[in-house]
């Protein structure tokens, strides 16, 4: 029997029965009376065969070989033991450059092969020589590595059966994150979570959770791990949800709120309740704290820790600021919102209908009521939506508030460039009384703040808080002070100084809640620059309103920067400024050691005794007395000490400086007696007060010269501070007038409003004249129709009349006048009363006298009259009296009382009703006649 790895065996050994060894050769045959004995007899052999095998194995050492050869080794044995070395070199090497970590960076395929090893235990060593080689190789090793070890270790090393290898596994990811960046690795973890065997997707997912906990959501990105959250809770395994609530647990404690619009809405309301249980329970720890930090970050602390504990303190500070900075903004991608706006939005939003107007503002809010959105143009719904701030209804304003808020979170920056259009209509709103359309119109306004900054919105808050509208003044009030508090940005200083005088004026208004208001303004801003900054702010308040704005300032909450942190700066300034000085002593001293010899020279006696009273002396009493005594006196002492009193005073000038030139030769005659007479005599009295002044200068070992310059900068910086003094009145000068121009401009915009709704009621009222024109026209047109047929009833009855003789005697023909209505034309005073029925209807209408509404033309009686006499069959009229049978009228006739028309005059006594019952008078008396005719031609018939 052959053995392939082993020594060849010719040769079987048997026991027999009698324990007798039997050796047979040529044939594989077991003689054996029994078969326990030949199965005893098989296991031993290979017993004996694989224990030679392994002790000849054991006997070749393979420690010469190369660490490369020993990973890619056949035997798991050797491998095992070239990981444990590598390992050991890893930890020995005295820096990344090393040379034991070069053939690993050559061939990086040699991780591959030691993650997936099929022998549990050699994996487990190779895990972790990886950790070791990740640990103390540098960046370097991490970059060219992670790509053919993190996927394996995924697949194979996370869900092992050791714990020791799942727990080296997580820790080569950690530490392939803290060599450099987390995206790539979690790139490569997620597909994990697709694994078809649910123990891998669950230790995939506890492994986000162990990245998550350690690195936080400011190294890590949670936007791709939060889109794999609703399939991981979908899974039909328990361990896999298990693990998933653990993580969205973890990403609770960074994230809090801002995590849900990501996945909320895809999970079952079983699991939304049983993770807000979970939340209750993180909800009341503090914010977590990154545990291990980054190479970067160890790196840049390491630096820091150099330049003082003041750096670290804000460096602590900012950490702690940090997780409040995530929002769901951060975490959401884009949408375009533009798609889902409805086509008939513009024109819904025309619409007279306020129900219309409701529908539109509705389903815009549904279309931009997403976490980001796409930066598009919406010029068109900000004009739109800044036009329904001046809706009549308040359910229409309300909605179209809460979409200018939607939007401008959804875009931030984006939104900026479209403040102008909408904060100034929602200002104007803010007169609305109802809490909840007030409510409305404060979220929009905080949007837009939250979209640009306290500077863009300043200016428009500090016109609208000197609206005359107390509600105006105080919404306006209230959103300044939100923005104090929610500004990161310390505002400049002419911005402050505007926000303390407007606060300062709401502090001397009517309303308590204005003052408190105005206090209010003033502590938070004494918050955010500090107490000793807001002193010159103060000036002018009585001790009860500081107090009040104390209070305010001890409960303000900001969180903006407090610029008095860069203080400590100034301490390091002095030691640079001691050693500026320093360094200018020893220039000072040897001028005055240079300067020593040169005054001997010219003086010849006392140099010292008089050069120092004469600088004060010469310098300020020469000056108002230049023809008195000191004229007289300095002649003989300026040549002493002159060039250091004089030179700074009457340097500008220049003639003084010639005396100087001339006067040595004097000296020697009587220099010495006058000079020292007229000190002794004339400056006892104006010398003292002038010596504490200058006396420091040769303390601190100055020259003339030197004292000079610094005389000349004195003055100077004396120019300096009044032409800053100036410019400061100049500007203060110049803001009055800006806020006058702001008000003038505010009251030109009112006076153009009013005079743009008067210019609409007129126009308004235009065309409800043109249409009360129109109705006038209709009504003239049917009297005109009438009288038409009153005409040819009259002309047919004179037709009949006529061949018997039977014409009325005082009824003639009407004629067709200039104003269209038809008259008797042998009336005498029918040209001195006519009168066009129109202009007469008109009249009325302008005088409010409307005697008949505008549906209806005709006065019952005159529809009447004119249908009666149309047809022929219409009663005599009341008024008429009766006719005799011989023709003669028993009464008045028509031709007798009302000979010139058939209609009504106009009189300035009688109204219009009046008028149109004389008209129907006037036609029932025509009625009447016609029928007698139409009798009397019967009765003359045969």
């Amino acid at each position: 029997m052959e053995n392939r790895k082993g020594p060849r065996f010719s040769r079987r050994f048997v026991y027999n029965l009698d324990h007798r060894l039997t050796l047979s050769r040529g044939r594989n045959e077991v003689r054996t009376r029994s078969r326990s004995i030949a199965s005893r007899f098989t296991f031993r052999h290979h017993r004996l065969r694989f224990g030679l095998y392994f002790k000849m194995a054991d006997e070749e050492d393979f420690s010469s070989l190369p660490l490369p050869d020993r990973f890619t080794h056949k035997i798991w044995k050797v491998r095992k033991a070239g990981y444990e070395d590598a390992a050991k070199q890893f930890s020995n090497s005295p820096s990344e450059d090393d040379p034991c970590f070069r053939p690993f960076l050559s061939d990086p395929g040699l991780w591959k092969s030691a993650v997936l090893d099929s022998n549990v235990a050699a994996q487990q060593e190779g895990i972790i020589a990886l950790c070791a080689f990740l640990k103390y190789g540098g960046r370097d090793c991490c970059v060219r590595t992670r790509g053919h070890t993190v996927t394996p270790i995924v697949e194979k090393c996370l869900s092992s059966s050791r714990a020791a290898t799942k727990q080296n596994a997580v820790e080569a990811l950690l530490l392939y994150i803290e060599m450099d960046v987390a995206g790539p690795i979690v790139e490569d973890i997620l597909p994990g979570l697709g694994n078809k065997v649910p123990k891998n997707v669950a230790a995939t997912l506890n492994a986000l959770t162990q990245i998550v906990h350690n690195y936080g959501c400011k190294v890590v990105d949670p936007k791709p791990i939060l889109k794999c959250l609703p399939k991981a809770f979908g899974a039909a395994d328990k361990n896999i949800r298990a693990e998933a609530t653990n993580l969205a647990v973890e990403l609770y404690r960074w994230l809090r709120e801002a995590m849900k619009p990501m996945f909320w809405g895809d999970l079952k309301p079983t699991q939304q309740n049983d993770l807000e249980a979970q939340f209750e329970k993180i909800k009341a720890e503090p914010p977590p704290k990154q545990e291990r930090l980054l190479r970067s970050q160890q790196a840049a602390i390491e630096s820091a820790a150099a330049g003082g504990d003041e750096v670290e303190e804000e460096e602590g500070a900012e950490e702690a600021e940090d997780p409040g900075e995530m929002d769901a903004f951060d975490l959401a991608e884009p949408v375009d919102v533009l798609k889902k706006i409805p086509p008939n939005f513009h024109e819904q939003l025309a619409s007279s209908k306020w129900k219309d107007r409701k529908e539109a503002v509705d389903a815009l809010y549904q279309a931009l009521n997403v976490p980001r959105i796409k930066d598009s143009d919406f010029g068109e719904v900000t004009r739109g939506l800044a036009k329904c701030m001046k809706d009549a209804n308040v359910a229409v304003v309300t909605q179209a508030a809460q979409c200018i808020e939607t939007l401008a979170k959804g875009l931030r920056q984006g939104f900026a460039k479209y403040r102008t259009t909408v904060m100034q209509p929602i200002m104007d709103r803010l007169k609305e009384k109802k809490t909840t359309v007030a409510d409305a119109l404060g979220g929009a306004l905080d949007g837009v703040f939250l979209a640009t900054s306290l500077g863009d919105c300043l200016e428009d808050i500090t016109a609208y808080l000197s609206n005359k509208n107390p509600q105006v003044k105080e919404g306006t009030m209230k959103f300044l002070i939100r923005c104090l508090r929610t500004t990161r940005e310390v505002p400049s200083k002419p911005a402050i100084a505007s926000i303390c005088e407007s606060g300062k004026k709401l502090l001397s208004e009517s309303s308590p809640t204005l003052r408190d208001g105005g206090a209010e303004i003033l502590g938070t801003v004494m918050k955010i620059i500090g107490e000793r900054a807001m002193t010159p702010h103060l000036d002018g308040l009585d001790d009860i309103r500081k107090t009040k704005v104390k209070e305010y300032f001890d409960t303000a909450e900001v969180k903006a920067k407090d610029k008095p942190k860069p203080a400590p700066a100034p301490k390091a300034a002095p030691p640079a400024a001691k050693k500026v000085v320093g360094g200018k002593k020893p220039v000072a001293k040897k001028a005055a050691a240079a300067a020593a010899p040169k005054a001997p020279v010219l003086p010849p006696e006392e140099p010292a005794p008089a050069a120092t009273p004469a600088k004060p002396a010469a310098s300020k009493l020469g000056m108002p007395k230049p023809g008195g005594l000191g004229g007289l006196k300095p002649p003989g002492k300026r040549t002493i000490a002159a060039p250091g009193a004089s030179s700074p005073r009457r340097a500008p000038g220049g003639p003084p400086v010639m005396p100087d030139d001339d006067a040595p030769p004097p000296q020697p005659r009587s220099g010495l007696t006058r000079g020292l007479a007229g000190r002794s005599l004339a400056k006892p009295s104006a010398a003292p007060p002038q010596m504490p002044p200058d006396s420091p200068p040769p303390a601190s070992g100055l020259t003339a010269v030197e004292r000079a310059e610094l005389d000349e900068l004195r003055a100077a910086n004396e120019r300096l501070t009044r032409q800053v003094e100036d410019m400061r009145q100049e500007r203060s000068k110049f803001m009055t007038e800006i806020q006058e121009l702001k008000n003038q401009n505010a009251g030109l915009i009112e006076d153009h409003t009013r005079d743009v709704l008067s210019i609409k009621a007129k126009e308004t009222q235009l065309v409800r004249a043109r249409s009360d024109a129109e109705a006038t026209e209709q009504v003239n047109e049917r009297l005109r129709r009438e009288l038409e047929r009153l005409k040819k009833a009259l002309s047919r009855a004179e037709g009949l009349g006529a061949p018997s003789g039977m014409g009325s005697p005082g009824l003639t023909s009407p004629t067709h006048d200039e104003a269209g209505i038809y008259r008797d034309s042998g009336s005498a005073s029918a040209s001195r009363n006519r009168m066009s029925f129109a202009s007469t209807f008109s009249e009325e209408k302008e005088n409010g006298e409307i005697p008949y509404p505008r549906n209806k033309a005709l006065s019952p009686e005159m529809r009447y009259a004119g249908s009666s006499a149309s047809s022929g069959r219409g009663s005599p009229a009341r008024g008429f009296r009766g006719v005799r049978d011989d023709g003669s009228e028993t009464g008045s006739g028509i031709a007798r009382e009302r000979p010139q028309s058939s209609l009504p005059q106009p009189s300035g006594s009688s109204n219009g009703q009046e008028s149109w019952q004389r008209a129907a008078e006037v036609t029932s008396q025509l009625k009447a006649r016609i029928e007698q005719m139409k009798a009397r031609q019967g009765l003359a018939r045969p």
